[in-house]
């Protein structure tokens, strides 16, 4: 069929590809065009079952976003049905906690941490790093950190939902039981963080109001005695204008230094109320739980992908093949003194090594 007697236009190649030529064109080819995605589908099944299976564990939980600003609450309700946030703290969105989740600090506490190594066995108790867990080597203990930090942050997948400000928190590992302690782990770390750094802030701030309500006490203080001194050193004071100016002053000091007071003495009391409020609640919706199915590989997508690509370079093979046998034939006079002249100088190559092997051979 492929001789040069073979029938011109069969495939179609001389006027264009036909669909009757292509159909032909696989058919006389079946084998290869069955056999090699059958071929590639049977390697991803052993692909499937050799890769190491991976499993997602998922959190979702809400963070309690405050508003600081002090607006009217009618005020405040009119701009949020405009889609308007007024005065709400960035750093208590759910896109902050996000972000958090992803921080060197925290993963690093993470990877620090202890779990159950479950490569151990179903009984096992002994707990080590999740750094090792992982096997994750380096340089140094530093080294060894930064890598680990890299690593980690690939298994971590974060989404935020803007509309109910829920954040689905997920970690992949290549065991549930782990995937659902590293995910729990990480948002018990991240209610620490809440506490920790909230807090400190809210006791630099009371602190701080505590210090100038003292300050202001001591300066009301001062100004009251000023008072009473002037009228003990004064009785008079009525009749001289001189005096009487003098007074003014220093009642209107009077006043001033409990406006001062009064203010700040608010404001450490609501500072102090502040300190205890300070840390925004996070809720935990649903705790993340080992899961029962892995999330990769997934083998029946794989076959199907392996079958697909091997059918997609069976057919190329066959329509190159056929493609190199048409030039042949229409170019059979040049593919035949290509081929004469190839053996001829195989032939003088063969005969120049002979006569150089006899003459060493002589010598």
């Amino acid at each position: 069929m492929h001789g040069p007697d073979a029938p011109r236009g069969r495939t179609g190649f001389e006027d264009g590809i036909t669909l009757v030529g292509a159909l032909n064109t696989l058919l006389e080819r079946w084998r290869i065009v069955v056999g090699f995605p059958i071929l590639t589908a049977g390697l991803a099944v052993v692909l499937a079952f050799v890769i190491r299976p991976t499993y997602t564990a998922t959190t979702t939980f809400v963070s309690e976003a405050r508003n600081q600003n002090r607006l009217p609450s009618v005020v405040a309700g009119l701009a949020g049905q405009f889609g308007v946030s007024l005065g709400t703290d960035p750093s208590q969105s759910p896109r902050f906690y996000a972000s958090v989740v992803r921080s060197r600090e925290l993963l690093e506490r993470i990877l620090l941490s202890r779990y159950v190594d479950p490569s151990a066995g179903a009984g096992a108790t002994d707990s080590t790093t999740l750094l090792e867990i992982l096997r994750i080597k380096g340089l140094s203990r530093t080294d060894s950190l930064a890598h680990g930090v890299k690593k980690l942050n690939d298994l971590i997948s974060v989404r935020v939902n803007d509309e109910t400000n829920i954040v689905r928190l997920g970690v992949d590992a290549s065991h549930p039981a782990l995937a659902a302690a590293v995910a729990n782990r990480l948002v018990e770390y991240l209610n620490d963080f809440n506490t920790r750094k909230r807090q400190s802030q809210a006791r630099e701030r009371r602190k701080f109001t505590e210090q100038r309500v003292a300050a202001a006490d001591s300066e009301l203080r001062r100004a009251e005695e000023a008072v009473r001194t002037f009228y003990e050193r004064n009785r008079g004071w009525q009749q001289a204008p001189e005096l009487v100016f003098e007074e003014a002053r220093l009642r209107r000091q009077v006043t001033i230094g409990q406006e001062v007071y009064l203010t700040l003495k608010r404001e450490h009391e609501t500072s102090r109320i502040e300190e205890v409020n300070a840390t925004p609640v996070i809720t935990v919706i649903d705790p993340a739980i080992p899961p029962n199915e892995r999330s990769s590989p997934n083998r029946t997508l794989l076959v199907i992908m392996a079958f697909a690509f091997g059918g997609m370079i069976a057919a190329f093979w066959a329509f190159s093949a056929e493609y190199i046998a048409h030039v042949r034939r229409q170019q059979q006079d040049d593919y035949l003194r290509l081929s004469q002249r190839s053996r001829e100088i195989l032939r003088d190559l063969r005969r120049l090594l002979g006569r150089i092997v006899g003459r060493k051979e002589r010598a």
